[in-house]
């Protein structure tokens, strides 16, 4: 049989065509985040600290994140150092994370690509309404926790644990020179911030609290807040990206179009309204990132 030279060159083209289209489909475009480029690995997996996890923050944007990037948002709460191992071992593709030094030390140990500040809270010193050691007018919480300390017949409650909560704690008490342990008027739960909170109200003691688990528990307390927004209160959250250069397998493209989202506009004003319809107030301030 005598096969026509012309049919046997519109095969190679068309062969050929077949073979630029299976390759283009097969393409990786990076994710920018507006849900519009093809998307390779859909699920971003995200480490973050049981504190964060706890205040509801993240389920309420993960919708809006998911709407407007295409992805699928896995959320994973650990303790502070066991989030930090998730992302050194590489059950992470991004890290939400509020302990400078910390995530410092993971992105020079070249796990994490870079650390990008978010958003800021502030924890607050909570007491009985009489404040009987007089911190209302302190001008920092290491002047508070002095005057605490010095006053007669006044209790601090403490977590006592692990936790963002009680090494925020720990550094005002060392800027206050004092240790505290053992001392007669401190307590320690080394429990959750609700138990910590109400064995402070039934002690009619200080606490140091985050805001949320605060206002959450407020009506059964019996605690006011007596100082806020100081600056050594002040609890700054971070993003970082887990370096695919130490894990090759992580979903870069998809912890960089949550990083991008995260520090937009949208989500931006969505912190800014969380926690104002259940408490009249924000909960997270959204820093400046233009």
């Amino acid at each position: 049989m005598r096969i026509n030279k012309y049919w046997l060159l519109l095969v190679a083209v068309l062969m050929a065509v077949a073979l630029i289209f299976a390759a283009c489909a097969s393409q990786t475009t990076e994710d920018d985040g507006s849900g519009n480029d093809t998307i390779d690995n859909p699920v971003v997996r995200l480490a973050t600290t049981e504190t964060v996890n706890d205040s509801g923050l993240l389920t309420y944007l993960k919708p809006y994140f998911e709407e407007a990037s295409g992805y699928t948002l896995e959320i994973s709460a650990y303790s502070p150092s066991a989030a930090i191992t998730a992302g050194e071992e590489g059950e992470a593709d991004c890290l939400l994370l509020h302990d400078k030094s910390a995530e410092e030390d993971f992105v020079t140990a070249g796990y994490g690509v870079k650390r990008v500040p978010f958003m800021d809270s502030y924890y607050l010193i909570v007491g009985p309404a009489s404040d009987p050691a007089g911190i209302t007018d302190s001008p920092s919480a290491a002047k508070a926790f002095a005057k605490i300390a010095s006053a007669s017949g006044t209790d601090f409650v403490s977590r006592g644990d692990g936790s963002e909560v009680y090494k925020a704690e720990m550094n005002i008490w060392t800027k206050a020179n004092i240790n505290p342990a053992d001392q007669p008027w401190y307590f320690t739960t080394s429990s959750d911030m609700a138990t910590t909170l109400n064995m402070a109200g039934e002690r009619q003691a200080y606490c140091l609290t985050d805001k949320t688990s605060y206002l959450a528990n407020a009506a059964n307390l019996g605690l006011a807040i007596l100082l806020e927004k100081s600056d050594d209160l002040k609890n700054t959250y971070t993003l970082i990206a887990v370096d695919p250069s130490a894990w090759p397998d992580a979903n870069n493209a998809g912890a960089k179009a949550f990083i991008k989202w995260m520090t937009g506009d949208q989500a931006s004003q969505l912190i800014a309204d969380y926690g104002v319809k259940d408490y009249g107030q924000p909960l997270f301030y959204a820093m400046d990132n233009q």
